[in-house]
């Protein structure tokens, strides 16, 4: 499992956070080659449009995972809970850059660690938005050492959660569509993370 200090990572990728009507996303096909770019609200219109994402999971010293709540304010899936930070890279930058510049801009947090866990493929509708994420997922797993201080228009709460805990608050409360989708294809690296004791 390739691992890189995720401490410096998102100061190459600061800029463009200022145009968000605009954004635009890296449309892959199957195996993952970029074939072109759409812009983000209508890659998520029905069917949806194959593209670029990435999900991080983030631990403490104890092995719980760091949830967030995504904020009401977000068009799409508000007020779920979901995994540490997820979203897309820009056209041209890496998963790995994405995914601590984001957690980073949501979190006011960089990963002490973070390293790859493999991608995973999938068609998620969101039956209260009509939107579709369809989306070849790069997936990071890595440790929260620091404080964290949210960005009030993403993050709406945070947890930190064990396993049991997590299985709790899932059954009773709502999650995004992906979040258990991604979870399972993480597994193996989280327990490579965590140790067999922490129960992921």
């Amino acid at each position: 499992m390739p691992t890189t200090s995720a401490t410096g990572a998102n100061n190459s990728a600061s800029a463009g956070t200022g145009a968000q009507e605009s954004i635009m996303l890296e449309l892959v096909d199957e195996s993952g080659n970029t074939i072109g770019t759409a812009e983000k609200l209508s890659a998520h219109q029905s069917p949806g449009l194959l593209h670029r994402a990435f999900s991080v999971f983030l631990f403490d010293e104890q092995g719980r995972l760091l949830l967030q709540q995504r904020a009401l304010g977000k068009y799409h899936s508000p007020g779920v809970w979901s995994n540490t930070c997820c979203g897309h890279p820009y056209p041209g930058e890496s998963p790995f850059a994405a995914a601590a510049r984001r957690t980073h801009e949501e979190l006011g947090l960089s990963p002490s660690l973070l390293a790859e866990a493999g991608t995973v493929r999938y068609n998620h509708p969101d039956p209260a938005s009509g939107l579709v994420e369809q989306e070849y997922n790069h997936l990071f797993v890595g440790l929260a050492q620091a404080s964290l201080d949210p960005d009030p228009e993403e993050v709406g709460d945070t947890a930190f959660v064990t396993a049991e805990e997590l299985a709790k608050r899932h059954a009773k409360e709502p999650f995004s569509a992906w979040f258990m989708t991604v979870l399972d294809a993480a597994r193996p690296a989280i327990r490579e993370l965590t140790g067999d004791a922490a129960g992921w």
